[in-house]
């Protein structure tokens, strides 16, 4: 429904000025026409869209959408739970037991896909992570499977996106697709720990192998939508390879690119190109599953844009986000509460299903659960969609309190039981 909105949004963008502009010329009743007209276009498009009502027969599973969205990314770094089927199964049952509603299972990380790919194996020549305790598993289809069992959402975390460690087999055998900074290095470290690369997600292969991965996953998979975030752009000090710089010739009468990588046309440069990919990656989810959302998990907007290119406020301004989890993770109660009440995200609120990811504690990072909760209680308090938490091993294990205290803490915060929230069914309030 929401992809049939957009794509009539889009025809009355292309149409409506000119139909205006007729029944201006030849009289008030012309609106007539100009009814008429819209109609038999949207009829006769939609008509050859060919799309089924419902892609997902299960799609409504227990759904109750004035609940709010209790959510969890689940991935394998710092993290053993997807590295046996019993701990999969162990935590999707704590989750149930505890209220949550949604999961984020990681599908894309350390340069593999967490689930057996054609594309994967075709392209970097391993279908499947190598890790032992993945071998002869599908994790996803696991946690599909039971998560729904459970009337939880399984939205699967791009997590990744275009960055992958600097020794992987993706990065070795397409160094070309590679993107670096004005000294040609392109070495980027993750917290001090992890030799990171980058691919150029301006590049056209780059942009294939992507698009390939993320439409192979909606396509064969019963997932009630895809979640990108930052990494979905990429570093602003990096974006000087040969085919950026090439391309941004071609488009500036041959000058070279700003010096400055923090330049502001430069980054808005940068950031407008991948917009323009992920329109082509929205059309492409939609064209293989109309049901499966596009969620979207950034940082704050100016973070966001400046740091890693990522344009999000243009992304929700172009109806290419239908789930905004927005990262605030604050130890600040004040600086929480300035961002989630930012402009940009207050406007998206009142067009899109918003929620505000919770930091709930890193490796040698806890986060006590008094901080936890009054997060919790100011989202609740402006009104959002609801909370996802990073992430399922520091909820209740990497913390100062024993497990069975984060637990029973969990369940005070979430005493009922919150079906989970139906976001096809929430239409915008504005079309662009």
């Amino acid at each position: 429904m929401i992809n049939m909105k957009y794509r009539i949004s889009q025809l009355y963008n292309t149409y409506a000025d000119k139909l205006v502009q007729f029944s201006r010329l030849h009289g008030r009743s012309s609106w007539i026409i100009f009814l008429f007209i819209l109609a038999l276009v949207v009829v006769i498009t939609s008509s050859s869209w060919g799309y089924p009502t419902s892609a997902n027969p299960n799609k409504d599973r227990n759904c109750d959408e004035s609940q709010e969205l209790r959510g969890v990314w689940i991935t394998n770094v710092d993290s053993e739970v997807l590295f046996s089927a019993q701990s999969t199964t162990n935590a999707i049952t704590n989750l149930a037991k505890l209220n949550f509603n949604t999961l984020y299972p990681t599908v894309w990380n350390w340069g593999y896909t967490l689930y057996p790919s054609s594309v994967a194996k075709k392209v970097i020549g391993y279908g499947l992570d190598p890790t032992p305790g993945l071998q002869n598993r599908d994790v996803l289809q696991e946690i599909v499977q039971q998560g729904h069992k459970k009337g939880m959402k399984v939205i699967p975390w791009f997590e990744f996106g275009f960055m992958a460690p600097a020794d992987s087999i993706l990065a070795k055998t397409h160094p070309e697709w590679l993107t670096n900074r004005q000294d040609g290095t392109n070495i980027w470290w993750e917290g001090k720990v992890h030799q990171r690369v980058w691919l150029n997600p301006l590049h056209p292969e780059v942009q294939k192998f992507i698009t390939d991965l993320v439409v192979e996953l909606v396509s064969n998979y019963d997932i009630d939508g895809i979640q990108f975030d930052d990494h979905f752009g990429y570093p602003s000090e990096l974006g000087y390879d040969e085919y950026t710089t090439a391309l941004y010739q071609k488009e500036h009468q041959g000058k070279s690119p700003p010096t400055n990588h923090k330049d502001r046309q430069w980054v808005q440069w940068r950031a407008n190109k991948i917009t323009a990919y992920m329109e082509q990656l929205f059309r492409a989810i939609k064209q293989a599953n109309p049901e499966a959302i596009v969620s979207l998990s950034p940082n704050p907007q100016n973070f966001s844009l400046n740091s890693f290119l990522l344009d999000w406020q243009t992304w929700e301004r172009k109806g290419l986000i239908e789930e905004l989890v927005l990262q605030v993770y604050r130890s600040s109660h004040r600086s929480f509460t300035r961002e989630i009440t930012q402009p940009e995200v207050i406007a998206a609120k009142n067009h899109i299903p918003v929620s505000i990811g919770i930091l709930s504690g890193l490796k040698g990072r806890p986060v006590m659960f008094g901080r936890i909760r009054q997060q919790v209680n100011s989202v609740r308090e402006y009104d959002f969609a609801g909370v996802s938490f990073f992430f399922y091993e520091s909820l209740w294990n990497l913390a100062i309190e024993s497990p069975q205290q984060r637990k029973t803490a969990w369940m005070s915060l979430f005493p009922d039981q919150a079906k989970c929230v139906d976001i096809t069914q929430q239409s915008r309030k504005t079309l662009y």
